[in-house]
């Protein structure tokens, strides 16, 4: 089974490059793509540089979905695997995905956090919706065969953020399984000054959108919007309360949570009128061919003459 590795990133050279040494050492048989967003840390020189990587996009969009997208475009592995740029994948990680999509659609597996307290281990998250069984995946930690990510026609380039849940919605109603292999593992630095930075808005208007475009506009999604809405509400309000927090900002979160909701719902509603097959994905993979703005291919090319194998979008 001929394995792809797409690496989406974002002014993340340092970390990418820990990521990519990773897969050199656990995978060094696999195909490795790197799909760039408009970094500005000389990302770009960096890859161009290394002898392990066979693909390089640069993508003008900084959507983490479009880069997952651009990467999988150019994937032509039996086996396509995403991970995050500051993913290290895990001695035992190529053989586990391997293994496991021989018999299964999608694998995912544990995502080890290094912490100042030790190390954390994320485990399977299952939840039944409307009778049908969503098996969630870390989108810095997931492997498809073709056929799958094929079928579900990508990731969503709507979705600023929960592009890897809603992939896993879509995969459940085409009746893919989400297998969860214990020796999928990788690491990844736990970046806890970004836990607080949350964009209340975003993470309503993903709820809602994916909710409505891929189950409809009834009642009980509206509900569970609003009961996660109204739990993170009480979080905030007890913060405004222990005096880490001020009023202001929790009635500004709670404004942002309320329209973005609405904008999420009605944006979810269009998309499912667009795409009514069991896909649900108008922004999907197939949905454009500019994704691109430049390429370097390795595969077939003498490194060195980056003239043969770099190209822009007209040139494919």
């Amino acid at each position: 089974m001929k394995l792809s590795v797409v690496v989406p990133t974002l002014n993340g050279r340092e970390r990418l490059a820990v990521c990519l040494d990773a897969l050199a050492l656990h995978a060094p048989d696999a195909e490795v793509i790197v799909a760039n967003g408009p970094s500005a840390d000389g990302t770009t020189g960096m890859v161009r540089e290394r002898e392990d990587v066979d693909v390089l996009v640069e993508v003008a969009d900084r959507k983490l979905n479009v880069a997952r997208n651009a990467g999988i475009a150019e994937a032509t592995g039996d086996a396509i695997a995403v991970i995050g740029q500051d993913t290290i994948v895990e001695a035992t990680w190529a053989d586990a995905v391997r293994e496991a999509l021989a018999d299964a659609a999608v694998v995912t597996g544990p995502v080890h956090r290094a912490v100042r307290a030790g190390m954390t281990t994320e485990s399977v998250e299952r939840r039944t919706i409307r009778g049908r069984e969503v098996t969630y995946f870390d989108g810095g930690n997931v492997a498809f065969t073709r056929e799958a990510i094929e079928a579900v026609d990508g990731f969503d380039e709507y979705l600023a953020t929960g592009g890897a849940r809603d992939c896993a919605h879509r995969l459940a109603g085409a009746d893919y399984e989400v297998v969860w292999s214990p020796t999928a593992c990788v690491t990844r630095e736990d970046e806890e000054d970004d836990r607080d930075d949350r964009d209340w808005g975003w993470k309503y208007r993903a709820l809602a959108y994916r909710l409505v475009k891929n189950y409809g506009p009834r009642p009980g999604i509206f509900g569970r919007t609003g009961r996660d809405a109204a739990a993170d509400a009480i979080e905030s309000a007890a913060d405004v309360v222990r005096g880490d927090g001020a009023p202001s900002t929790w009635f500004g979160n709670g404004k942002r949570v309320l329209v973005n909701a609405a904008i999420g719902s009605k944006d979810g509603f269009v998309a499912r009128l667009r795409d009514r097959t069991e896909t649900h994905n108008p922004y999907g993979f197939s949905s454009r061919a500019d994704r691109a703005v430049e390429r370097y291919d390795w595969r077939e090319s003498d490194r060195s003459d980056a003239s043969t194998v770099a190209s822009d979008a007209s040139g494919r």
